[in-house]
């Protein structure tokens, strides 16, 4: 039994692969929402997503766009996505958003510092030296990023996803501190 017979084309093949690795991923359920905070549960489940990207080197451009997503893995998420809001007190919208971005950015920026380390032509010493700074670089980032999430949702609870999408900033008159506007120029 050929392949070819069962799959169209090469890409087609690499988002079945793509398909198989994710459904495997088992993501981090909020076990005890009670004794685990959101922030908390989040940083484990970054740590989860930054280590199913470097397991799985060239899965990201398959994961990361939801366009190309499959029906299971988008159910998967899905569910996830309902658990996090039922478990933390938050609106499904509110949990698709947070963990959309949180991901998003954790996956690509893992993709990044694992593409690079693979890349380095050092001893190995060095490689696991410079893995372990730009991992510890990675914690940083994503902890920032949860941090000021979380403070977005706290700050603006009817959170519209998207609507920021046609917002510009631009510097103000006074201090060169950004201010929000929309894209006719009109401050927010």
């Amino acid at each position: 039994m050929a392949l070819y017979k069962h799959v169209p084309s090469l890409e087609a093949l690499k988002h079945l692969i793509a398909e198989e690795i994710f459904k495997r991923w088992e993501l981090p359920q909020a076990t005890s929402p009670q004794q685990i905070g959101l922030e908390q549960y989040l940083m484990g489940f970054t740590a989860s997503t930054r280590q199913f990207v470097k397991a799985h080197p060239g899965v990201t451009p398959f994961v990361i766009r939801r366009l190309a997503a499959t029906p299971a893995m988008l159910e998967k998420i899905s569910a996830h996505q309902a658990h996090i809001a039922q478990a933390y007190g938050i609106t499904k919208e509110q949990s698709r958003w947070l963990l959309s971005t949180v991901t998003f950015f954790c996956i690509s920026a893992a993709d990044t510092v694992y593409a690079a380390a693979r890349l380095e032509p050092l001893d190995e010493a060095d490689g696991q030296l410079q893995e372990a700074e730009m991992e510890a670089e990675l914690l940083e980032g994503t902890h920032a990023l949860i941090a000021g999430a979380l403070g977005l949702l706290e700050s603006r609870p009817d959170l519209r996803v998207g609507a920021r999408i046609n917002q510009k900033f631009e510097p103000c008159e006074t201090g060169g501190q950004a201010a929000e506007m929309d894209r006719d120029g009109a401050k927010l």
